[in-house]
């Protein structure tokens, strides 16, 4: 069951008072799990507290551009001595990680910032606001409303989690404070070419080799209205694939004109299958075809682990998504 919300106010107070700090976020973090723990986390830094950043998977190559990454902890961890223990972007208490989990778990305090709307409410404070398109938003007004520091480097980390969920302001829950904050930090000085350049314009050989695999190899069902991909391990081996090479590889299908929905499965080391599916039809809720495997997120981008091989998963999951596009029409 949900506990009650708690304001930015309320958590605002309590990091406030806090001295010693973790920030974790999701395994496989993505931009907005990573630039949100930074971006609190050097925050938190420049008002002179302690704060660990744990990421369990670590940060993807693609983001290692971004300032102070290298102070990001992973597994094993030494035992923290902490009073406050922060997840974000997280939407079960699970997902930051087992060792992760264990190293906060220390905290009297746990404090959950999170915009899944599935996301129980497991912190002691918890702030969940399915209406925002990133956590990074959320971690920006928390900021503003506590009168933390707000450098260059936080400015990026945030830019690059509210750019990066938001599909770089295209996707529809951008709203228009989105739009304002942008504004704002552009105000401060964030040379804002420089990080769409560095997170759109900057990609290695190997994540073009596996878009050609990809176009080559892609599948369509329900007339076109779905496609799909199997990611397979000697793929990834053949190119020597790195963590975020595949970070928002999935929109190249979603753009087909005839697609309303684009899954990508990929083969896990653990012998488990990911799935990450999207959706540009509102009326198509990818969060719930998911659920029916344990997984979940938002109406339009969501995601589950099935069990392999790759070849079943991906008939059994496209066969309930393709039940359910079919009654659209």
């Amino acid at each position: 069951m949900s506990r009650p919300a708690h304001t930015l106010s309320e958590i605002a107070a309590a990091l406030r008072s806090a001295q010693r700090i973790a920030i974790a976020a999701h395994v496989r973090p993505d931009g907005d799990a990573v630039g949100s723990v930074l971006g609190l986390a050097l925050s938190l830094r420049a008002m002179g507290k302690t704060v660990y950043a744990l990421l369990e998977d670590g940060v993807p190559s693609n983001l290692t551009f971004l300032p102070e990454t290298g102070t990001v902890l992973q597994p094993p961890y030494d035992t923290l001595d902490i009073d406050c223990a922060i997840a974000v972007d997280t939407a079960t208490h699970e997902r930051v990680g087992a060792a992760t989990k264990a190293a906060l778990g220390v905290a009297p305090l746990l404090v959950n910032i999170d915009h899944h709307p599935t996301n129980p409410g497991y912190g002691h404070l918890n702030h969940v606001d399915g209406s925002q398109p990133a956590v990074g938003q959320i971690v920006y007004e928390l900021i503003k409303e506590g009168g933390f520091p707000i450098t260059d480097s936080v400015l990026q980390h945030l830019f690059t989690a509210i750019s990066t969920d938001t599909g770089s302001f295209q996707f529809p829950s951008t709203t228009a404070r989105t739009h304002e904050i942008a504004a704002e930090m552009m105000k401060e000085g964030l040379d804002t070419a420089y990080l769409a350049q560095m997170l759109y314009q900057t990609y290695p050989a190997r994540r073009l080799a596996l878009m050609r695999s990809m176009l080559n190899e892609m599948q369509f069902r329900a007339d076109g209205r779905i496609v799909s991909w199997n990611l397979k391990q000697t793929l990834m081996d053949e190119v020597k694939m790195e963590s975020g090479d595949t970070e928002g590889i999935i929109d190249t299908l979603r753009m087909i004109d005839s697609v309303i929905s684009a899954v990508i499965f990929e083969e896990l080391p653990d012998g488990k299958i990911r799935v990450s599916s999207r959706s540009k039809d509102s009326r198509l809720d990818v969060s719930a075809v998911c659920a029916q495997f344990g997984g979940g997120g938002h109406r339009l981008a969501a995601g589950a682990r099935m069990k392999g091989p790759i070849e079943a998963a991906a008939d059994t999951f496209l066969n309930a998504l393709e039940h359910e596009v079919r009654r659209l029409a």
